[in-house]
């Protein structure tokens, strides 16, 4: 589980480009949306298709499902591992 946390925190910031942030800052309760991470809609969409290639995992998008499972990197973890 810490190997696909690790990777999935570092895969975020590889993918959104985020220059100032490491794995380290990135908390594995706090919200990835508005107040926490900060991230939003756009980068919702290409942290999902990145997720769906690196772990081979489906994602439903209009599923409320799926924002439970965006909501931090503890739920992503969570997901990808049972999926």
């Amino acid at each position: 589980m810490a190997d696909t946390r690790t990777t999935l925190k570092s895969l975020i910031i590889e993918t959104l480009d985020l220059e100032d942030i490491s794995p380290n800052d990135i908390i594995d309760d706090e919200p990835l949306f508005g107040e926490g991470l900060g991230l939003d809609s756009i980068d919702a969409l290409e942290l999902g298709l990145a997720i769906k290639k690196a772990f081979d995992v489906k994602i439903e998008a209009n599923s409320e499902k799926t924002k439970e499972h965006f909501y931090s990197i503890n739920n992503l973890v969570q997901f990808i591992e049972q999926n």
